[in-house]
């Protein structure tokens, strides 16, 4: 199957220049672009990254072992009301194709490419593996499912290839199988804690760990 055609350039506006903390990430759409054929490569940012330009610009991406934050604090009054609370990121919210202001502050940027010689009929799939819970220091649990995200991004279009409005599973989870070759896919996400249950007090983390494989 050949990937969707490039959308239209983004929109330029004018711009003057649980406690629960989640270790990393109907909503609205998100920004598909194709790229020139190339070496296989497969390319993922979640969150924080590193590269050098831009890859619109012939930018090349970095090894970066920073681990981005989401987190969320929940006032001891409102333990388990069953009221969601907004979680917050603290990652880089620029695209790495060509730097525009994609996300906003407190989400998680997601984004990356899939490149190859030809125009096979491949595709690479993202997932995500998740813990069963949340754990804080005394071994007091959560569950990874109390963690929601929905999906965005400024200036996007009509197709969305970071699904959103899903609550983590634990295991190892389809996100996309359409990674389509010789794309550029990036979405935002941003998440809530769904609160549903007292817990005892502490400091409640996990690690969800994102990956994008080529077939």
């Amino acid at each position: 199957m050949d990937p969707p055609d490039a959308m239209s350039p983004r929109p330029r506006p004018l711009r003057i220049l649980a406690l629960a903390t989640l270790m990393v990430a109907a909503g609205a759409d998100a920004y598909v672009v194709n790229i020139s054929r190339g070496d296989e490569a497969v390319y993922l940012r979640v969150g924080d990254g590193s590269f050098s330009g831009v890859y619109s610009n012939g930018g090349t991406p970095r090894a970066d072992p920073t681990i981005s934050k989401v987190s969320v604090t929940v006032p001891l009054a409102n333990v388990g009301d069953g009221n969601s609370r907004a979680m917050t990121a603290n990652s880089r919210t620029t695209s790495d194709w060509d730097g525009y202001q994609f996300c906003n502050a407190g989400q998680l940027y997601v984004g990356g490419f899939y490149r190859r010689d030809n125009s096979g009929n491949a595709n690479a799939t993202l997932t995500y593996d998740a813990p069963a819970n949340l754990v804080n220091e005394n071994g007091d649990t959560i569950a990874i499912s109390q963690i929601r995200w929905t999906s965005s991004g400024n200036g996007d279009g009509a197709y969305q290839p970071i699904p959103g409005n899903r609550n983590f599973a634990a295991g190892v989870q389809t996100l996309a199988n359409d990674f389509y070759r010789n794309t550029w896919r990036e979405s935002c996400l941003s998440f809530r804690y769904e609160n549903d249950n007292v817990v005892p007090g502490g400091t409640y983390t996990a690690r969800v760990t994102f990956t994008l494989t080529a077939p």
